[in-house]
């Protein structure tokens, strides 16, 4: 996957916040591990996420 589609499914995720922490749980975790691929904090087929932060 490119940066470019990552980045959309990014906007496409955010835009389904509602602001209920609760019920944004999933959502913000799939934010941040496709955040953490653009980044380059993990392989983008790792089934490790973050070892540093516990993800």
């Amino acid at each position: 996957m490119s940066t470019a589609e990552i980045q959309s499914k990014i906007d496409d995720l955010k835009s389904k916040l509602s602001g209920d922490m609760m019920k944004d749980m999933e959502i913000r975790d799939q934010i941040h591990n496709l955040e953490m691929t653009i980044n380059g904090v993990k392989p983008e087929d790792s089934h490790f996420d973050c070892i540093g932060c516990g993800s």
